[in-house]
């Protein structure tokens, strides 16, 4: 099991996202981006993350192994279509190892229809009981940062996902390249499908039809926009593809439960995804 005191220099220093003495944000394998976000080790504490800590909606699903110096423990979290405040819990924790999906990402390990899943939180032991056994032995047996990621790596792509439709990668990416600005029927006549049957494969592999995960992907943008103080409001409403003030801050605290100038204020205190969109 790795513990604060454990803590290595990770080798393949291109994989990584970011880093600080508590944290670091992983790239996975490239045979897994498709499917896999990033990975996250960190070492809680009250300096890093508050008890009010709150992961922004980001419409992908998140795999967490928790142990808290006795017992080690996972927990899906579904795709997130709302605000989750998880900090309190964290800190509960001596350490923490997270697998953050893409979008789409999770079905491809367990078959499960994503709306089942979708803003719940359940043992993933339910969902998949040998990738969870597997993970967890590892997590209990290795000593390095390092080491934990190459073996990570080499059990997902040892159970390689299942596929999914061409036209729903086309659709997300399209999604994603448009900041959310794009409609449900310029995706369909894109990919040949009738908007309810896009819907329809949207619901199932993400958890959400089309709009919603289009709302979340233009919410992100204008959360990483916020992120610049020499940014006005007005500057990032117009940049994110809104029309107007009052629009905007609408849907932005109807997504995230605040308004866009509490979010610059409270900054600190979330979470916002920093390799999906």
């Amino acid at each position: 099991m790795i513990t604060r005191e454990d803590r290595q220099p990770f080798h393949d220093t291109c994989r990584i996202l970011d880093k600080a003495d508590d944290f670091i944000y992983v790239l996975p394998h490239p045979g897994l981006l498709e499917w896999i976000s990033n990975y996250t080790i960190t070492f809680p504490n009250g300096n890093i993350i508050s008890d009010d800590y709150t992961v922004m909606p980001h419409g992908s699903a998140t795999l967490v192994f928790t142990f808290d110096g006795n017992n080690l423990c996972s927990n899906l979290f579904g795709p997130i279509t709302k605000p989750r405040m998880i900090g309190r819990q964290a800190n509960q924790n001596d350490m923490l190892f997270i697998i953050e999906f893409q979008p789409a990402g999770l079905h491809a390990f367990t078959g499960v229809d994503q709306r089942e899943l979708s803003d719940q939180t359940l043992p993933f032991s339910f969902i998949n009981p040998v990738l969870n056994k597997k993970i967890m032995e590892t997590l209990d047996s290795v000593h390095s940062m390092h080491e934990l990621v190459i073996h990570i790596d080499h059990i997902l792509l040892s159970c390689l996902p299942l596929t999914r439709p061409g036209e729903l990668h086309l659709s997300v990416e399209s999604i994603i390249r448009n900041s959310g600005n794009i409609s449900v029927k310029e995706l369909s006549e894109a990919v040949y499908y009738s908007e309810r049957h896009l819907n329809r494969i949207f619901s199932r592999y993400l958890g959400m039809n089309t709009k919603t995960f289009s709302r979340l992907v233009r919410i992100n943008k204008a959360v990483r926009l916020l992120q610049n103080p020499g940014t006005s409001i007005s500057s990032v409403c117009y940049s994110a593809g809104f029309y107007d003030l009052s629009h905007f801050i609408h849907d932005f605290k109807d997504v995230t439960g605040i308004t866009p100038l509490d979010y610059r204020h409270k900054m600190s205190d979330f979470y916002s995804e920093i390799a999906k969109f």
